[in-house]
């Protein structure tokens, strides 16, 4: 190596020693946890839900890799509108059946009918397209067809029915069995978006991303521990795991359904999924708690 070689080695390395000073300290955001549970909120609902302190960018695209494992909890403040409207109409006297009907009309304000869409649309499109192309051309079409209005009067009917009755056989606590299928539902939806990839390269299941193992397994937890508070607020065990199972179950069977009708899930199928998730843990409550 020549003299005039090793002098720019030499001053190329001082260079660099000087460009590798400390790198500053992160900047501060807001507590994990948190965040993710005001994402989820905003994402779910139709909720005010300010920026928590450190959040900045609110309106960005949500990462489902890990807000996902706070949806049980954003469940309970989804559902806490509607399980007030329950426990207060029937405080006055309004009836079963109305007060069941008023729960889930503030609930569908509150989320503004996002799962109810996505049933709505994936019942016209599983029912009314021959090809797998057709069927996400119906999906994503925002008319609703024959198979959507009746997939939509059949849930509000099941849960109106499953909520009146529960009602009147558990009184207040019926508020509770509201909550924790508002919890449960929404966590078992997660499973098509763990276990499916999405069905278009362009949509929104696939910009938000795919939860994580470990997003999926606390988000679990999370529900469990609401299932829990349920027991210890009166409902009983048995009920509460046949519910589980079922709204487990109906998540499973949709996914197996979106894999072959249309190669996997969407945003619809999600919502499509908490529907038939919440009807049947209503249903196993019902079930479980004898008039």
């Amino acid at each position: 190596m020549t003299e005039e070689a090793r002098t720019d080695q030499v001053k190329a390395n001082d260079a660099r020693a000087d460009d590798a000073v400390e790198p500053p300290p992160p900047a501060s955001g807001p507590w994990p946890p948190l965040r993710d549970l005001a994402v989820c909120l905003r994402f779910y609902s139709r909720l005010p839900v300010p920026a928590v302190p450190g959040e900045t960018a609110i309106h960005a695209a949500p990462d489902f890799r890990t807000v996902p494992r706070m949806l049980p909890l954003a469940g309970l403040v989804i559902g806490a509108a509607g399980a007030v409207a329950l426990a207060a109409s029937l405080a006055l006297g309004l009836g079963p059946f109305l007060a069941a009907t008023l729960a889930l009309a503030f609930t569908t304000l509150v989320t503004g009918a996002l799962h109810e869409d996505g049933l709505a649309d994936v019942a016209d499109g599983f029912g009314g397209g021959a090809t797998m192309a057709r069927r996400l051309e119906i999906m994503r079409d925002s008319r609703i067809g024959a198979y959507g209005a009746a997939a939509l009067v059949l849930s509000y009917a099941l849960r109106i029915g499953a909520l009146a009755t529960l009602a009147d056989r558990i009184g207040w606590r019926v508020a509770v069995a509201f909550l924790a299928a508002a919890a449960l539902s929404r966590t078992a939806a997660l499973w098509p978006l763990c276990r499916l990839p999405p069905a278009r390269p362009d949509g929104a299941a696939h910009a938000v991303g795919r939860p994580t193992g470990t997003t999926h397994a606390t988000a679990w937890a999370l529900c469990l521990a609401v299932l829990l508070g349920a027991f210890v607020l009166g409902l009983p065990g048995l009920g509460l795991c046949l519910a589980a199972f079922l709204a487990l179950l109906a998540a499973w069977t949709l996914s197996r359904m979106a894999k072959r009708l249309v190669g996997g899930q969407t945003g619809d199928v999600i919502g499509a999924s908490q529907q038939l998730a919440e009807i049947a843990a209503l249903l196993a409550l019902v079930i479980a708690i004898p008039a």
